[in-house]
């Protein structure tokens, strides 16, 4: 185990697998849907932009439907339904049959045999996706799977990942927070104190600040950086 590391915890979307196996199944409801989803990724951006004073809501699926109804000019009940049957229910039958990068489940199984605690954290609901994936109950299971919008905030708010600390009974900084976006996975694990890996993509650049421990392109690469 790597000294001061008792924990490793996971994003989903696009660190688990590549994010283009999911976009390409997903282009067709994107056309069909595109003002909704368009409204609801402006309605996210706004609520990351409010975050930065710190702020969480406490009935966050609300406040996410009040202002995807006022980009599009409807009633908030109305859109809130459309978005849990459109966008988190109806996307989910999409993730059956997506491939997982090569080794991550080998990977996973490794590192809890090694000894580590295991977590998972997603900002959207990740339970039936990791079961399409195959990865609800793989070797002992997850030590703990958190939704940051359950918590009022979307990443990098820190709460979302302290939050998941906490269900993994460790402190931030015993933990290392494996994730593909700089923006959204770094920087929120490291406001809430914990080590980082992050799964880059070879066409961004790897000097972005905040810099993280360590990054890698393939999931051999993260086993052996926390194995040796």
């Amino acid at each position: 185990m790597r000294n001061g590391i008792e924990g490793v915890a996971f994003d989903l979307d696009g660190t688990l697998y590549p994010n283009y196996r999911l976009n390409y199944k997903l282009v067709p409801f994107i056309l069909k849907e595109l003002r909704l989803i368009s409204a609801f990724g402006k309605a996210r951006n706004i609520i990351r932009n409010e975050q930065k004073n710190g702020s969480a809501h406490n009935d966050f699926y609300g406040y996410q439907a009040d202002l995807t109804a006022k980009l599009l000019s409807s009633q908030p009940e109305l859109v809130r339904e459309k978005i849990d049957r459109l966008i988190y229910k109806g996307w989910e039958p999409f993730f059956k049959d997506i491939k997982l990068y090569k080794m991550a489940v080998e990977t996973l199984a490794g590192l809890q045999k090694a000894g580590y605690k295991m977590g998972l954290l997603s900002d959207f609901p990740p339970e039936t996706k990791l079961d399409y994936l195959g990865l609800l109950d793989w070797g002992k299971g997850w030590d703990a799977v958190h939704c940051s919008e359950r918590c009022g905030a979307l990443k990098p708010h820190p709460l979302p990942f302290e939050n998941l600390a906490a269900a993994m009974n460790l402190p931030c900084e015993k933990i290392i927070y494996v994730g593909n976006s700089h923006s959204y996975d770094v920087t929120g694990a490291q406001k809430a104190g914990m080590k980082t890996a992050w799964i880059k993509n070879p066409l961004v650049s790897g000097n972005k600040k905040p810099k993280p421990d360590f990054f890698f392109s393939n999931y051999r690469q993260l086993f052996d950086f926390m194995i040796n």
